[in-house]
């Protein structure tokens, strides 16, 4: 049983297992229908990526890899606090992996989010912070930023906070990114932090 499951009210697994049981996308997906996803009603923070890359479709455990490990430290806590549903919730824009594209993994397939998006996070009422990470989760969770470049996004992120904000993604694939933004790490992340903490409180 996934972490995510344990202690879950009825309405809540329910709709997980039918999350786990869908097949819309099956066709598309090179390895497999595999969602991955954590989620608790009793969630304080939200983390929105963008789809699971194959190490994590091969564990099953969303962020379990180095993206993973550089959120982790953004984000200024533990794995096991990141792995604790009753905290942190985990819900990419698309649950299963789409594949490798010439440029690196494929975008989310299309037809998860407009057929689970909205129930699933009507399940956590109490999230108190949203990071939206990358052009997708940002195109969808923020409509106000006009289709803005994810650099253009993210530099405007006082504009969201303090419920929600927007960040590159993690993926060592972004360190150019990073040393071309210094403000990021010196400005934002310790921002991010505490936002972090007071959720958490």
């Amino acid at each position: 049983m996934p972490v995510a499951d344990i202690d879950l009210p009825v309405a809540t697994s329910l709709l997980l297992q039918q999350v786990r049981s869908c097949t819309l996308c099956a066709p598309h997906l090179p390895l497999g229908v595999r969602p991955v996803l954590q989620v608790h009603p009793a969630a304080r923070i939200l983390v929105v990526g963008q789809a699971p890359g194959i190490k994590v479709h091969n564990s099953g455990i969303p962020f379990d890899d180095a993206s993973g490990e550089r959120l982790r430290e953004w984000m200024g806590i533990p794995r096991e606090v990141f792995y604790e549903p009753t905290q942190v919730a985990i819900v990419p824009m698309g649950f299963c992996y789409p594949g490798t594209g010439t440029s690196g993994d494929l975008p989310p397939r299309p037809e998860c989010a407009p057929r689970w998006r909205q129930e699933v996070l009507a399940q956590m009422p109490k999230i108190a912070l949203t990071l939206v990470i990358g052009q997708y989760a940002q195109a969808w969770h923020l409509p106000k930023s006009n289709n803005s470049s994810v650099t253009l996004t993210v530099q405007r992120w006082e504009e969201f906070a303090p419920a929600v904000i927007p960040l590159p993604h993690p993926s060592p694939r972004n360190n150019i990114w990073l040393k071309r933004n210094p403000w990021f790490a010196q400005t934002l992340l310790p921002q991010l932090k505490g936002l972090v903490a007071s959720a958490l409180a």
